[in-house]
Order: structure tokens, then sequence, then C-alpha cells
């Protein structure tokens, strides 16, 4: 007789909770299979093409034969290029054994998470935050700590706060700036501030690239006792590629390369011929499209606040703003999907990016412009019928 054990999910993947960005894009989805036209202002996505001279980088890859294994650690002329963009742009200087490419960011987050924490060990995570950094930590048995950040100080850490929350297995400070969902930028002095304290420092800079009026830093600029994690999906409209990087402190790579070797192999050879081609070519097409986006950007600021929702300090970075609906409803998750139904329009609630985003909504310009105007002027309405 055979007798097999009852299906059973593991505990740990049972808590991981919903992405609700993508439960509204599903939604979203939904209505237009029924006929209706949705405006999609909720996901965090690149509406331009990958640029011509990345694809064209593929192209080549491919027709030279380059579509097999590489380096656990990624092709050196990839790291090789990583390594100048950052001594080019930051006046960093890293080696490219301290590079290692992966399959997108959440890998590397992944990885990175699974080397450096034991159960009960503690990480710091601004609230807001990137919706899946908690459920990072906690599946590797860790716990989050929040340091609350606030809408008048433009989402920024207080480094004093920070400090306050330290204790004794504080493994890790995880900052993101720009920031998804605020796209608020850390100041010079903030990331020095925070550079000072005792833990080895995330840095998460898959925004960089797109920052308006003014400019972004990376953390390397102030320690080198920090993970730094970048790719191409954003600024180089590549999400599909799903191409990243780690830079890592050395005495960490190996441990890395181990995780890399046995849980992913390598990136995709392809893709990261084109990382090559990127970083080579593609800054005129960046600029190009940061261009747009902050077109979209000043648009989009000025009319929500016409519309009622408070902004105190405007974005300076990514293609995102969180604005304060407390005056509508403190139940973002609810008004999020009644402003879909009735006005057809996705927005992605504030309880997405944890506690002390509730009662706010994220707006992304990652749209063309008349699809943003459209999809606002229909809030418009929507909120003439609720007043």
């Amino acid at each position: 007789m055979n007798r097999r054990s009852k299906t059973r999910v593991s505990e740990r993947a049972l808590r991981i909770p919903p992405f609700i960005v993508m439960e509204v894009l599903e939604k979203a989805h939904e209505l237009e299979s029924m006929g209706r036209h949705i405006i999609h202002l909720e996901i965090g996505e690149p509406d331009f093409p990958t640029p011509e001279c990345i694809r064209e980088g593929a192209i080549k890859a491919i027709r030279d034969g380059h579509t097999h294994y590489t380096h656990s650690l990624g092709i050196i002329e990839l790291r090789e290029s990583i390594c100048e963009h950052y001594f080019e742009k930051y006046g960093v200087e890293v080696s490219p054994d301290q590079v290692l490419i992966t399959s997108g960011t959440s890998p590397a987050l992944f990885m990175i998470f699974s080397i450096l924490l034991e159960a009960g060990d503690e990480v710091i995570i601004s609230n807001p935050h990137y919706s899946c950094y908690p459920n990072f930590v906690k599946f590797a048995g860790a716990k989050p700590i929040f340091v609350n950040v606030c809408e008048e100080e433009g989402f920024q850490y207080r480094p004093r706060e920070i400090k306050d929350r330290l204790g004794p297995l504080t493994r890790a400070i995880l900052i993101n700036s720009p920031s998804n969902p605020t796209g608020s930028l850390l100041s010079p002095q903030r990331m020095e501030a925070i550079s000072d304290l005792k833990p080895h420092i995330l840095s998460d800079e898959i925004y960089h690239g797109l920052v308006y009026e003014e400019k972004e830093h990376s953390i390397l600029e102030y320690t080198d006792k920090a993970f730094v994690l970048n790719g191409f999906s954003k600024a180089y409209a590549m999400t599909g590629w799903r191409l990243g990087y780690i830079i890592s402190p050395p005495e960490f790579v190996r441990a890395l390369q181990k995780m890399q070797q046995n849980f992913f192999i390598c990136a995709a050879s392809v893709s990261q011929w084109a990382g090559v081609a990127a970083l080579k070519e593609g800054a005129p097409d960046v600029e190009r499209m940061k261009s747009i986006y902050n077109e979209r950007r000043i648009y989009m600021i000025q009319r929500l606040r016409q519309l009622g929702f408070q902004l105190p300090v405007e974005p300076a970075g990514a293609f995102y703003i969180l604005v304060n609906a407390k005056h509508l409803s403190t139940d973002s998750y609810d008004l999020a999907f009644e402003i879909l139904e009735r006005a057809g329009v996705g927005v992605c609630p504030g309880i997405d990016f944890g506690r002390n985003a509730e009662g706010y909504l994220r707006f992304s310009y990652a749209n063309s412009l008349s699809n943003i105007e459209e999809g606002l002027n229909r809030i418009e309405k929507y909120l003439g019928t609720i007043r």
C-alpha cells in the first residue's frame, strides 16, 4: 500500500503575504477582459521599449554563440563595465572580483540575506518600504525592525532614530535611494551618518539614473562595508531581461558565489551581453527617457495637488509619487480598489508598503503623459461623486 503524506505547504511559504500591487493589476486585467478601459498608474515598469543599442548587443551575442553558461560571478566584460560605471559616476574604485551578476535584484537580495542572517537576527528597514523587503528577511528566519519616516521630511531616514533601534542582533540597515514607493532621495549628510553606524549597509540603488534636479549618491562613497544592489530593469527599461548585480565587500564574495552556483548557476548569458551594451552605449537613451519621466513627474505633482492630495516634499527620483489620501479614507486597500472599479484607474494602496503608509496612495508615472492626464481626469470625476 502506497502511503503518501498529505500535501502540505511549509509555514514559511504560507506566511508570505500577497504583493498587493499585483492583485490590483490582476483585477485590472480582469476588468479589461470584460471590455473596460483601464489606465495603469499602479505598476512600476517603464513603458519604453528597451533601447535599440541594447537589443542589438543581445542579437550580436546570440549570433556570436554566447548562449551557454557563464562564470558564476558573471562575464568579466560586464563586471569590468560596472566597475568603470561606478568610478565614472561616483568616483569609487571597485574590483571586478567584488561584482556578482544576478538574475535581477530579487535573487541578489535573497542571497545577501542568506549569507548574513541567522534565525533571530534583525534588519533595519524604513516604513514605508518596498513591499517585498520584510518578506525576504522573514523568509531567512530573521526579523525586520521598522523605522518610521514621514512625509514632512520627504520620507528620509533620521539617522538618530536608526541608532536608537540598533541592538546586539542587528546585522544590516537597508536603504533604498531613490525609493520605492516614495520617490525620495537620501541626502548625502544622512547617508554619511548612516554609514558611520556599525551594521553593514544594504543599499538598493536600482533607481539610480532616474533622478531629477538633484544628484544621487552611492553608499560606496561613504563606506566600504556596504552591499550594493543594482540592475538594468528601471533606468534601461530592461525589466524582462532579468539582469542585476551585487557589489560586495571582498570577504563575502565567496559565500555569495557558492549561493549563486547552487541556486541560480549564473545569470542569463545573452542578458549579460545586453548589459555590456547598456553601460557602454545606453547613456543617451537613459537621458532621453529621464527627460520624459521628469515631464510626467512635474505634471502629476501639479495635478495631484490640485485634486487635494497632500505632498509636502516633491519626490526627486524613480517614477513614483506617494500621496496622503487620509481625507478620503484611512483604508487604502478599499480605496484603491474602489478607484479601480469606479474610475477605471489602477493605483497602489499605501498599506502594501507598510503600516506607516496606510492612508496613502502610490501613483506611478511610468506611463504616457496622455494616459496620466486621462487617469487623473477620471479620478477628478470620481472625487466629484464622493464629495
